[in-house]
């Protein structure tokens, strides 16, 4: 009985070898590598087309092949970076058709947590989302498009956990990555930020009336816009979006 408990007594990470101790981190690293890669890529400090140099991200993150090949294999799975055999790897233009689906998506549910979260606000939800706005508009004047990005993704985030629906907000953030690279590139645009500051204005009213339909509705106008407007999502950086809609075919 003795020997059978000492052969199931977990082993010590201090009596691993440094092989063992090496496999055990390589999720952990590949994780972190993943999570660098993809907020840059989201935040266009990679851009579409950029390549991605093994030899560099290696010096990057201190790091063996592994980790790295499967955090590029993660990010490939997700859309943002394609990898060409024998040739490199390189930061994947928008799918057009992707972007549209996942526009609908986080339109249909963003919808519902709108109209939730207007039965369940109080002062100082109120208050959280008027401090927002505040700092969404000083962005707005300094012309500051990462922070503006920044607070509007906040405030999109105080009426997700408003509505108290934490699986929808998990849905539309697996949904978030391309939207994002897509907003950033429309940001720039003459009056842009002045008319999201006004939309978000409006669902804070809509909040602040405690009105679910109005607050959807203008919810609906805000996000939906999006989708008028990929007509010529290309025009001003056509090399930044693929045209995918053959694949659906």
């Amino acid at each position: 009985m003795e020997q059978e408990a000492r052969q199931r007594r977990p082993r010590r990470v201090g009596a691993m070898t440094a092989a063992a101790r090496s496999r055990a981190e390589q999720p952990r690293t590949a994780s972190l590598i993943h999570r660098e890669l993809h907020d840059d890529i989201v935040a266009f400090r990679r851009k579409p087309n950029d390549p991605l140099p093994e030899r560099e991200l290696l010096e990057h993150f201190g790091v063996s092949r592994t980790p790295l090949r499967e955090a590029l294999l993660r990010l490939a799975d997700e859309g943002l970076v394609v990898i060409y055999p024998q040739v490199g790897t390189f930061v994947a233009r928008i799918p057009l058709r992707v972007l549209h689906e996942s526009i609908m998506i986080r339109r249909a549910l963003e919808l519902v947590m709108a109209e939730e979260a207007a039965a369940r606000v109080d002062d100082a939800v109120l208050a959280r989302l008027d401090a927002n706005l505040a700092a969404l508009d000083a962005a707005r004047r300094d012309g500051d498009t990462d922070a503006f990005h920044r607070t509007d993704t906040e405030f999109h985030r105080i009426i997700g956990e408003l509505s108290g629906r934490r699986t929808i907000m998990a849905t539309v953030d697996t949904v978030r990555a391309q939207i994002d690279r897509y907003r950033l590139t429309t940001l720039p645009q003459a009056g842009r930020l002045a008319r999201v500051v006004r939309e978000h204005g409006t669902i804070r009213d809509g909040l602040a009336a405690r009105d679910g339909a109005a607050t959807a509705q203008a919810m609906n106008l805000h996000i939906g816009q999006m989708l008028t407007e990929l007509d010529t999502a290309g025009s001003a950086h056509p090399d930044y979006f693929l045209d995918d809609w053959e694949e659906q075919a």
